[in-house]
């Protein structure tokens, strides 16, 4: 097994593209007047799916750490109390963290003193390799809601 090869596909899955959108193309271009628009028969605005995905992955980073994270309270604590952001500084901040997080998970998937198996210290059983694949897999579900939301809104770029 060639173990660079696999850290560094690991880290391409946190936000990859090649089954789906990624990411940073499903939150870009949102007009800020939608962001909190909830289209009929959607359970969350554009706000509300990057703000989950911010705060789940944020949570599974720092858990994946292991510096005696506690993690919000389920599943209120996952989730923004408000549909639409309070500004656009407060989206751009959510975009930018969001992306921080992944790259942090990346560099400790890529980082080849991270044991990908070892269990993590306060866990119950779980290592670096399932959070990370839970983060990639996580990220996929939410993007294609927000793919389909921005569908709903009108404001997806093929509209």
């Amino acid at each position: 097994m060639n173990e660079k090869e696999l850290r560094d596909f690991l880290r391409r899955t946190l936000s990859w593209h090649e089954a789906h959108v990624d990411w940073k193309k499903a939150v870009n271009g949102i007009p800020e007047k939608l962001r909190g628009s909830r289209p009929k028969g959607a359970e969350h605005s554009p706000w509300e799916l990057l703000e989950h995905m911010r705060i789940a992955t944020w949570d599974i980073l720092e858990f994946s750490r292991g510096n005696n994270h506690k993690s919000p309270e389920w599943p209120a604590g996952y989730w923004p109390k408000k549909h639409a952001p309070e500004s656009a500084a407060a989206w751009n901040r959510s975009v930018k963290e969001l992306e921080r997080d992944i790259e942090g998970m990346g560099e400790l998937v890529a980082d080849p003193k991270t044991d990908l198996l070892a269990p993590i210290p306060g866990g119950s059983g779980q290592n670096i390799l399932r959070e990370a694949l839970l983060i990639a897999d996580h990220n996929a579900y939410h993007v294609g809601q927000l793919v389909l939301v921005r569908r709903l809104l009108g404001c997806w770029p093929e509209n």
